[in-house]
């Protein structure tokens, strides 16, 4: 498989808030979707709730309909290449089979309409 061929993304139900805490912190208890721990500290990814008034929140694709090995090359490129050529900020983590796009919870049509535009499945 390589990035000519179409991938099949899901939207994940709900909006997300992309938190960043710092080195050390401890691994946040409740719902996340992704957790990246780096030397700057934890990147937390998790659902948008009330409390989260004014913080921006962005929608999930995640490829996992097309789960790939770690040597295929030019997956995640294929779908960021569109998205920005559409103008559109995303937010990625990978897990070991797919990838997590996230865009602004505002573009999320003009997201799908970019990914389906470039030959990718959206649900």
């Amino acid at each position: 498989m390589n990035a000519a061929v179409p991938q099949q993304l899901t939207v994940r139900p709900g909006e997300f808030i992309v938190e960043q805490h710092g080195p050390g912190a401890p691994v946040p208890g409740g719902d996340w979707l992704a957790l990246v721990r780096a030397p700057e500290g934890l990147t937390v990814v998790r659902p948008a709730g009330a409390g989260d008034a004014g913080a921006e929140r962005w929608a999930a694709f995640y490829g996992g309909q097309t789960a790939h090995g770690l040597d295929v090359p030019g997956m995640l490129a294929a779908l960021l290449t569109p998205l920005a050529a559409a103008g559109i900020p995303v937010f990625t983590a990978s897990t070991f089979h797919a990838d997590l796009v996230l865009v602004p919870a505002a573009h999320l049509a003009a997201a799908t309409a970019a990914l389906r535009g470039a030959g990718h499945a959206v649900g």
